[in-house]
């Protein structure tokens, strides 16, 4: 099924909030859960992490219950999204270990370099240029540091595409729904991410599916 890009912000306040209070537990805790599978027995007390395209910070938040030794700094160019972070990680009382910045890349400078890990959940297929990620991954990480990315994965036909949005969407706002189709049709193929990274040169990373709607891509830098 052809590519069709997806506008890179997608931060109306409707948008953001209905994304903030969907249940999105068993992707996210996948999330965590397969970056400890490709790291294992990582200890990540003292680290910092860099989270590019934090959104609401729900992924942020379980992402630093699991590693409670680290500090993560999230990045989202979204000011929606950014106001119920900020609110998210308050309430969760982690405000002391997760800075929120409004960053919109390419063109922001980033905080520092040189971070421990970097991060990224469902930020790849919004962007115009799938570059900017990579080339942000290659700038922010330091020699040797953890790479975890997870994206959406672009069905195969029509059929598949019409059949994981009934099954994942099921009872949500139609603003969802129309989010998600249009974001899995936004997605990559795993030889396309393949591709993407050998471009960028991040020979250490590879790109595989790990479920009918996700890839990871992981390694080291």
């Amino acid at each position: 099924m052809e590519r069709v890009p997806e506008a890179e912000l997608m931060d109306t306040p409707e948008q953001a909030l209905a994304y903030a209070k969907a249940d999105f537990a068993q992707p996210h805790d996948r999330f965590v859960q397969l970056f400890g599978e490709t790291f294992p027995g990582i200890d990540l007390a003292g680290l910092e992490v860099l989270d590019l395209g934090c959104g609401p910070a729900d992924v942020t938040l379980r992402f630093a219950r699991a590693h409670p030794g680290c500090r993560i700094t999230g990045l989202d160019a979204g000011p929606n999204m950014l106001a119920l972070a900020r609110t998210a990680v308050a309430e969760a009382g982690l405000a002391n270990r997760i800075t929120l910045l409004q960053a919109h890349l390419p063109g922001y400078r980033l905080p520092r370099a040189g971070y421990d890990v970097v991060i990224s959940n469902s930020l790849l297929h919004h962007l115009a240029d799938p570059a900017t990620l990579w080339e942000a991954v290659r700038w922010a990480g330091k020699q040797g540091a953890r790479v975890f990315v997870m994206d959406l994965l672009r069905p195969a036909s029509e059929a598949d595409w019409d059949a994981l949005v009934a099954r994942y969407t099921q009872g949500e706002p139609e603003i969802l729904r129309q989010d998600f189709r249009n974001s899995l049709r936004a997605g990559y193929r795993c030889e396309e991410v393949a591709a993407q990274l050998a471009g960028a040169g991040l020979a250490g990373l590879s790109a595989c599916a790990v479920s009918d709607r996700h890839w990871i891509a992981a390694g080291r830098l």
